[in-house]
């Protein structure tokens, strides 16, 4: 969980940590080494991923969730009769954090619901979840236009505490016939303070090297949208993370420890969708490219 509190908390424990170092002789390389092991991002889930198991049985496949060890949860949409009063207490009761929200942009009735949606998870990091595609991508006014939005967007969230980001597909990252990619467009145009999601796997399908797509964004990509697939494919099935064609050891080795959340989401997948969400887990933790729960 991401929230104002809580890195004001996590800021003040490092403060008190790093004096107890300096007074300590030994302590702080000792510190600096335990640093160095652990992996800068946690792992999360997209719900959107469980949406079928969710559908049948909330409560149960939440907790199968939390009994893998996943750090956090990001939510999407729960089914229609569940509140967002619900669906909080249950991640509370399961000690799920909500590491951000993806949420409709912040305009009319849609602005209630986004700070409904904070209050209810205690997050505070939102995501316009950027479906479907919006023609507008394909000219620089488009774009142009879109900068406008999504900056309004932002000083709506600010206004209220909250932070307002944007999350990819493939479209983001086609080549438009004026020149140039939507999002390295559209960067220059926003707010510095707004956010990238970044999903490797569709900037892969879209042919570009997801690696350097997260170096090129830096630490305005804190989120990352982890996916793999056997076959890049805009609808084709997909395979537990580390089990396709992505490098993720280089996609974090180019992230350069700007990450804070790798969050897996398979939206369809070849084999049972609780067993690759379980194995993307134990390949990310194992392979020390983020770390579970502590």
């Amino acid at each position: 969980m991401i929230s104002t509190q809580q890195t004001r908390r996590d800021f003040l424990k490092a403060v008190g940590a790093g004096a107890v170092a300096l007074a300590l002789p030994g302590c702080r390389s000792a510190a600096e080494q335990q640093a160095q092991t652990q992996p800068a991002a946690q792992v999360g889930l997209q719900l959107w991923t469980l949406r079928k198991e969710i559908e049948q049985d909330m409560a149960g496949t939440l907790r199968r969730v939390a009994e893998m060890g996943y750090a956090g949860v990001e939510t999407a949409f729960f089914p229609e009769d569940v509140t967002l009063g619900q669906a909080g207490k249950l991640l509370r009761d399961l000690g799920l954090p909500v590491c951000a929200a993806h949420v409709e942009i912040p305009v009319g009735e849609h602005r209630d619901v986004m700070l409904a949606t904070a209050e209810a998870y205690d997050c505070d990091l939102m995501v316009w979840h950027g479906w479907p595609e919006d023609e507008r991508y394909q000219t620089i006014d488009g774009i142009k236009r879109l900068a406008e939005i999504y900056n309004e967007a932002f000083a709506f969230a600010q206004s209220n505490g909250l932070r307002f980001g944007l999350h990819n597909h493939w479209w983001e990252f086609q080549e438009i016939a004026e020149g140039g990619y939507p999002f390295y467009l559209i960067k220059e145009m926003l707010e510095p303070e707004i956010f990238f999601e970044i999903d490797t796997y569709w900037t892969k399908v879209a042919g570009l090297d997801p690696a350097q797509v997260v170096g090129d964004f830096g630490r305005q990509a804190p989120l990352l949208h982890i996916k793999d697939a056997t076959v890049l494919d805009t609808e084709g099935p997909m395979v537990a993370v580390g089990q396709g064609l992505q490098d993720f050891p280089a996609i974090a080795r180019a992230a350069n420890g700007a990450t804070q959340w790798m969050i897996v989401e398979l939206d369809v997948c070849e084999t049972d969708m609780l067993e690759a969400v379980a194995q993307s887990y134990r390949y990310l933790t194992e392979n020390r490219l983020a770390r579970g729960r502590v």
